[in-house]
């Protein structure tokens, strides 16, 4: 049976094949991103270590990733970890490193393969060097590709990040480059560090928190979010297409009426 996006209530009984023909490629989100939560307590609730959890968070950003460069989404950002996550465990930060060297090592043929750009946002220098290594080789030599973005925050944060940016915005005012009237939404968001991407489209927020948690405070004035109960470590594609899906079935007024969009 073919259906159509007005016609479908309840997405339960499709197939991810069935979903992803629903999807409409001129509608895609020009920029997404996900705060990927739940991996403690996914671990817990089948008694095991929190590490499981990150083992198994770790291929699904792998599925999502390959879903969203096979959909060609211009650009997916993912909260790998915050600037508050160095207050964990000193442990369960070491491991975490770990992984997402494992993850670089892992995945670098796979970006080549299917030409997705790598990048990072947030204070990077705050990793260890093996971690920032496998940055940058990932970013060498993906630095190419013209598919989608790929872009991990790591040792992020939404407020640092704006100050970081007034603080170069001071620096170029005092040297002269810049004129205090000059400052417009435009020149500061090219302070940013997402300053290459798109306008952000969409955020997803997986465990059924419903909250940004210091995540792109500035370029979520406008994006649409999604909040969904499945655990990060039990997202699937087909989360991920029924999230697309209600984003494209939502109305984006930017401040205007529904007449004056002539809907």
């Amino acid at each position: 049976m073919e259906h159509t996006l007005t016609q479908v209530k309840n997405y339960a009984d499709l197939t991810p094949a069935e979903l992803r023909a629903l999807v409409d490629p001129m509608r895609l989100p020009r920029h997404m991103a996900i705060i990927m939560d739940g991996n403690g307590r996914w671990a817990a609730r089948r008694g095991l270590p929190r590490i499981a959890g990150h083992r198994k968070g770790m291929e699904v950003v792998r599925e999502v990733v390959t879903a969203c460069s096979r959909l060609h989404v211009p650009a997916l950002t993912l909260y790998a970890f915050s600037t508050e996550n160095w207050k964990r465990p000193p442990l369960e930060v070491s491991v975490l490193m770990s992984l997402l060297t494992l993850y670089l090592r892992q995945e670098l043929s796979l970006m080549k393969r299917d030409n997705i750009r790598f990048s990072t946002i947030g204070r990077v220098e705050d990793l260890p060097p093996e971690a920032r290594a496998w940055i940058e080789r990932a970013k060498a030599e993906t630095a190419g590709n013209t598919g989608m973005v790929l872009d991990l925050a790591l040792s992020y944060g939404g407020r640092w990040e704006i100050i970081d940016a007034v603080k170069k915005i001071a620096a170029d005012m005092k040297a002269g480059n810049i004129e205090p009237d000059a400052l417009d939404e435009k020149i500061f968001s090219g302070y940013l560090d997402t300053r290459y991407m798109p306008e952000l489209d969409l955020v997803i927020r997986t465990s059924g928190e419903q909250r940004i948690s210091n995540f792109l405070l500035w370029q979520t004035a406008y994006a649409e979010l999604y909040f969904t109960e499945a655990l990060w470590p039990d997202f699937t594609e087909r989360d991920l297409l029924v999230a697309i899906l209600d984003y494209q079935g939502r109305q984006r007024r930017f401040g205007k009426t529904s007449e004056q969009l002539g809907s």
